[in-house]
């Protein structure tokens, strides 16, 4: 059941829905764009969106994972061997007094 409302637009945005929709087809086109936009920006429209994401990219975490796992095991032996990558300054380790 259509029911009629005032709606009060920029003119800039009816500008925009003069070029977009002819006369007559004004209220079926505002119609369709305020359901797409609440299906594409609802709360529950952007959980699906992002579980989407996240089952999409699965296999990227899990790739990341393995890649910084080694780094973290390869920094961890360097430190047990007593190899640190600490660069001590040319000073020596006293510190400034000026």
């Amino acid at each position: 059941m259509a029911r009629r409302i005032n709606v009060i637009l920029e003119s800039e945005t009816e500008q925009t829905l003069k070029r977009a929709a002819k006369p007559g087809e004004r209220s079926r086109f505002i119609n369709r764009a305020v359901l797409e936009y609440a299906a594409m920006h609802s709360p529950t429209a952007l959980r699906e969106r992002l579980k989407h994401a996240a089952l999409r990219d699965q296999d990227l975490t899990e790739e990341f994972a393995r890649d910084w796992r080694s780094v973290d095991r390869e920094a961890w032996q360097r430190l047990n061997r007593g190899q640190r990558s600490v660069r001590h300054s040319s000073r020596g380790e006293e510190k400034s007094t000026s």
